[in-house]
């Protein structure tokens, strides 16, 4: 195990090259969230920050947990190659789509009916692991089912499932989405 401040050069390139990434969020009660995330949707902004695209889907937990504790961990295996777990820990901030950054940050990423938050993570402590445990996968592709289904369902159809599915955690944290994106 090793320990740094920030991400090296080394830590990027290996960032750039996973298809996978898992985010970890709680608060002080309550359920905690481990999320697997894909697509596009990781950028390394600079060696200690780094934002990603959330996007639609059935729960609304890292925007909820963030908003009340700013406690974030991401975690990246690889699955191909020289074995090695990359965990991330930091602060997070979640930017609504009527969050002045949100303007600043949007284009960094593909378009998508769904994007539903930004978050910037300000890194505090990056670690390796050996890996030796995690077993090797082949990546096939990417899933193309979420974005099939934000065309289908359009930015209104989107929204009204925010209203219906994402405005509270599973322990009733509210999640602020509806509240941030009125204008929109």
């Amino acid at each position: 195990m090793e320990l740094f401040d920030k991400l090296t050069e080394e830590h990027i390139d290996f960032i750039k090259d996973q298809k996978v990434f898992f985010v970890a969020t709680g608060v002080a009660e309550g359920t905690i969230n481990l999320s697997p995330k894909g697509l596009d949707s990781l950028r390394v902004i600079e060696s200690d920050r780094i934002l990603w695209m959330n996007l639609t889907g059935s729960g609304n937990e890292t925007a909820a947990h963030v908003q009340e504790n700013p406690r974030m961990t991401l975690m990246m295996n690889a699955f191909e190659g020289k074995p090695l777990i990359l965990r991330i820990y930091g602060q997070a901030k979640v930017i609504h789509h009527l969050d002045q950054e949100w303007r600043e940050f949007i284009n960094l990423f593909p378009y998508s009916e769904g994007s539903r938050q930004i978050f910037d993570l300000s890194i505090e402590l990056v670690q390796t692991s050996c890996g030796w445990a995690v077993p090797e996968y082949e990546f096939k592709k990417e899933r193309d089912i979420l974005d099939k289904s934000n065309k289908v369902a359009g930015e209104k159809g989107i929204r009204a499932y925010w209203e219906s599915s994402n405005t509270k955690s599973l322990d009733g944290l509210k999640t602020n989405i509806i509240e941030k994106n009125i204008g929109k």
